[in-house]
């Protein structure tokens, strides 16, 4: 797979994410996918996303920078939301707030397998 490929295949999650098309996470999530080290699958992945959308109504997931080395991914992703109440063990409460996501991940078959993720909370901390 080159870089283009897998930067598109992953463009097309996130609109996946941000459209909450859950019947189609599979297309681009591995059934053992795991999460900063733990292993989730498929079901557990999309119920932590799930999860995600109900704490945090409006969320959009944006891509600031993208850089595709296969069969990695390494993203900077940025969120202007409202999380309705605490958030990342701050109680955020509806303040709109704005922070960035250091991402990282892995494919195996053309889908998401590992996932290391770091949110900038120290973003969060000081707009509270």
């Amino acid at each position: 797979m080159t870089p283009a490929e897998l930067a598109n295949i992953y463009r097309n999650y996130i609109a996946c994410l941000n459209q909450q098309d859950w019947t189609a996470l599979g297309r681009f999530v591995h059934d053992d996918v795991a999460h900063n080290a733990r292993p989730l699958g498929l079901p557990g992945y999309r119920a932590m996303l799930e999860q995600d959308f109900r704490d945090i109504p409006d969320l959009r997931f944006d891509i600031e920078l993208l850089i595709s080395e296969p069969p990695r991914i390494a993203a900077r992703l940025i969120f202007d939301c409202t999380p309705a109440a605490t958030f990342l063990g701050l109680a955020v409460n509806g303040t709109r707030v704005s922070f960035c996501e250091n991402v990282f991940y892995e494919f195996r078959d053309g889908k998401i397998q590992q996932v290391w993720s770091v949110i900038d909370k120290a973003a969060i901390e000081a707009q509270l």
